[in-house]
């Protein structure tokens, strides 16, 4: 059992007052009136040490207490820190799962797509065929031969028995626009470039004034920058430029066009290009793509006055 800190007190006092009196030689003829000061001194400093030792328990409660009250507020944060990490946990997972489930609604759209458009091919390339049978059904037989010219019995026969009309070659039958474009794009994906090349010609060749004509004289372009053949490249890309210059893939030849200019040492001509690019779509993939390449240069983004047209 410990002692009771008053008595500890008093015992240490009481000692030190021995101590003292030990201390100091004893006179044969002490007065009462020196002895009366003494013990008054000795019970003065009994107060002193009791006034210190209650001054140091009052503050040593005082500091406890802020001890205390310091370890609750910590554990009152931490218990709050956790409920917040575990809504924040709760909140991404939430978030993932609906990502998740928007990512495999977008891909089952994306199939759906794919597969509409297989059919629509399909379908297009069926009305084609029809069409095609119907013009030779309706196509006129040939005129007949001038009166007073025998017909030549080896020239070949044509439908119904009558025979082609001399100097006239027979007609070139156009491929189906879509069918036609898509062989192309498998076969540029598939790095089969010279096929590709004539597919992408055909389109070009057949249906200049479709919307499909710019996209396919973009990709002759691509063929010949695979091919590291950039002087190609760049008329390839200027024909897309200047010949379909409100097709979707204008933005994509003049970035191409301005890398290919960097590729062939002609800088200045490069930067041209791209910051002309940003200038005319700021807001495109192909802008932001420039910026990039500007930046990595170390070439300062500025607007170019497009050229007049």
């Amino acid at each position: 059992m410990s002692m009771n800190p008053a008595l500890r007190n008093r015992l240490i006092a009481a000692a030190a007052l021995a101590m003292i009196l030990a201390a100091v030689p004893v006179r044969a003829h002490a007065t009462s009136k020196e002895m009366i000061e003494l013990q008054t001194q000795v019970q003065q400093l009994l107060d002193m040490v009791q006034r210190l030792q209650s001054t140091i328990d009052t503050r040593f409660g005082v500091l406890q207490h802020l001890v205390e009250q310091t370890a609750d507020n910590a554990n009152q944060m931490s218990v709050t820190v956790t409920a917040l990490q575990q809504k924040i946990n709760a909140q991404s997972e939430a978030a993932s799962g609906k990502m998740d489930t928007v990512s495999g609604q977008v891909q089952s759209l994306n199939d759906s797509v794919d597969e509409l458009k297989s059919r629509i091919a399909k379908l297009d390339k069926s009305v084609q065929d029809m069409q095609t049978q119907l013009q030779n059904i309706q196509s006129p037989p040939a005129s007949a031969a001038p009166s007073g010219q025998a017909a030549d019995p080896n020239a070949p026969q044509a439908a119904g028995g009558a025979q082609p009309a001399p100097g006239v070659p027979a007609a070139t039958v156009a491929p189906p626009l879509k069918e036609t474009y898509q062989a192309g794009l498998r076969d540029y994906n598939a790095a089969h470039y010279a096929v590709a090349t004539s597919e992408f010609q055909d389109v070009l060749h057949f249906y200049p004034m479709d919307e499909l004509a710019g996209t396919a004289q973009f990709y002759l372009g691509e063929i010949a920058f695979r091919q590291l053949n950039y002087a190609d490249a760049i008329k390839a890309y200027n024909a897309v430029l200047e010949g379909f210059p409100g097709s979707a893939k204008a933005p994509a030849a003049q970035l191409r066009k301005g890398m290919a200019l960097l590729q062939t040492n002609k800088k200045d001509a490069g930067i041209h290009e791209l910051r002309l690019l940003i200038q005319r779509h700021p807001q495109t993939p192909e802008a932001d793509q420039a910026r990039t390449k500007l930046n990595s240069m170390g070439v300062k983004i500025t607007a170019t006055p497009a050229p007049a047209h």
